[in-house]
Order: structure tokens, then sequence, then C-alpha cells
């Protein structure tokens, strides 16, 4: 990786301007449109600050530090860390798991400077990838700004188009972003919604922005993974998915087995092209971070590297 520094971020709690206007939807296809290029201009402001992570800058910095710092290690050696998986659930159940998973690329901090971000959609159904156009994303910790030129280029896939309903509401890229805040300081994102998507459609837009960023940017993937289960059977179904994981299996991950595994199933596509290697870093629940253990939350951290 090389580092190529980016524009400082834009302070937080600026003026939130103009919305969003004129998305329509094109119903007989099922794909979402905004009409003309990204709005440099716009805000997508926190949804889920206050109640999935605290609203206080100071307390939120705290806890991810400790996160980072507290985080599992790698059980096998690695070099040139490229994506990871990361679960999105409230800091208080996900967030141990979610340090492990970041923690790896702090060594190779300075070298990132672009992450393309992708996770499923929990309260918009679409067909296909949902692009943001805002210009910046907010957090308590500052604002992100979204790299427009790869935002654009993303969107050149027949897939993918803009729709802000789906990333208005949503948690699942929202919650990384302190994570990444921390440990990376400057960098850019190219946030992606998966909607009802394939595996290889979601794998040939990944293709599209690797190509410009292999050498400055990482893909970080989020997902939890089994829901509602036992703790035993949570357990049970997480090790299964875990191991289909590292054989790059996306066909091995059932729809039962984690919300995000379209934008898994397209990374496990792209990383057996590059020939990456998988490891499993962390693999628990909400029973063992929260202590109840009737119905649980399965929470997995895995890196992919050279």
């Amino acid at each position: 990786m090389n580092c190529n520094p980016t524009p400082s971020r834009r302070p937080a709690g600026g003026t939130i301007l103009s919305p969003i206007a004129a998305l329509n939807l094109e119903a007989a296809k099922g794909r979402c449109y905004y009409p003309g290029v990204s709005d440099r201009r716009t805000v997508r402001p926190p949804a889920v600050a206050g109640t999935f992570y605290p609203a206080d800058a100071a307390e939120l910095e705290r806890m991810v530090r400790g996160f980072l710092e507290q985080a599992a290690s790698p059980k096998a050696p690695y070099r040139d860390p490229r994506a990871a998986i990361a679960p999105h659930a409230g800091y208080i159940y996900s967030g141990p798991i979610a340090g492990s998973a970041f923690a790896p690329f702090a060594a190779c901090a300075r070298n990132i400077d672009t992450v393309i971000l992708l996770g499923a959609s929990h309260h918009v159904p679409y067909r296909g990838i949902a692009a943001s156009s805002a210009g910046y994303f907010d957090t308590p910790l500052g604002s992100v700004p979204l790299d427009q030129e790869l935002v654009e280029r993303a969107c050149t896939h027949p897939s993918v188009d803009y729709l802000e309903e789906a990333h208005a509401p949503e948690h699942s890229l929202e919650v990384e972003l302190p994570f990444l805040q921390v440990l990376l300081g400057d960098f850019r994102i190219v946030p992606l919604l998966c909607g009802s998507v394939s595996f290889a459609a979601t794998a040939e837009v990944l293709r599209l922005l690797w190509d410009r960023v292999a050498d400055h940017g990482i893909i970080v993937v989020s997902s939890d993974l089994s829901h509602y289960l036992t703790y035993d059977a949570a357990q049970r179904l997480d090790r299964a998915t875990a191991q289909a994981i590292e054989r790059l299996d996306p066909d091995g991950i059932g729809e039962e087995q984690a919300c995000g595994r379209i934008p898994i199933g397209g990374l496990l596509l792209l990383a057996h092209e590059k020939e990456w290697k998988v490891q499993t870093v962390d693999l628990r629940n909400s029973g063992d971070t929260s202590g109840l253990r009737t119905q649980v939350v399965g929470y997995g951290a895995f890196l992919f590297h050279e």
C-alpha cells in the first residue's frame, strides 16, 4: 500500500443542506434513480448515535479505543491485510468482536485512505446495490467524506444506483465508521448497501472499485451472523458459517446464517480471484458479551490478507 493523504474531514455540526430531491423508482425494473451526479454538499446524519453507540464523542472514542486494545489477535501470521468482515450490532453486544476485526489494520493504518464499505439493507427492500449521493457521512467523531469518483464509478455497473431512502435509516455501515475514524484518521468511503442482488454482481462491483484502490484501500463488509437462536445452537451455526467463509464458499452460507450474506458472498468471490487467505479472528455471540443466552445474535471477525 502507498500512503495517499486525503483532505481533512469537514468538522461535525455543520449545516445540513438541501435534501436529496426527485428520487424516482422505476418499478418495472425495480431499480432506483437519483438524477444527476453525486451532490457533494449533502450530509447523511447519524441514525443510531445514542442507541447503538454513545452520542458523546469523548465517550465513544474511549469505548472504541478500549475495544481495539482488547481485541483478539489473529491466530496465524499475515501480511498485507486487504479486507475484513465485522459485526454491526449495538456496541455493548458486538463491539468487542468489531474491535477484533479492525485491530489488524492498525499497523498499516497510515497507508489506508479509502474504505469500500458494504452492508445489507435492513429497512428498505429493493433490487440491486444502493449508493449514496451524500458528500459526507456524519458520526459524533466528525464527518467522513465519500470518494465521489469511486461512487460514480460504482454506479457505472448496472446493479448500482443512488437510493438515499436505503441509507438514511441504515445502521450497518454507520456503526463501522467510529472504528475506522479512530483507527485511520482521515479517509474516504464508498458506502454501498446490497438489496436483492447476486453474489456475482456484487463481486463485479467490488472488482471495479478494488482495481482503483488496491495499493491504498481496504474492503469492510458489515454483517452479523445467526439471529435469535439459543446459545448452543448459535455456536454450532456460526461455526459452520465461519468454515464456509474460510473455504471462500458463498453457497455454504444460507439466509439464516448472516444478514450480510450477499456482500459476504461478493467478497468471497473476489478473495478467491485474488488468492487472498482468510482467517477467523474472533467468533462469539451476544450471550458471551451480555450474559443473556436464551436468544442470541452471532458475531464474527474475519481477516482477509495476502
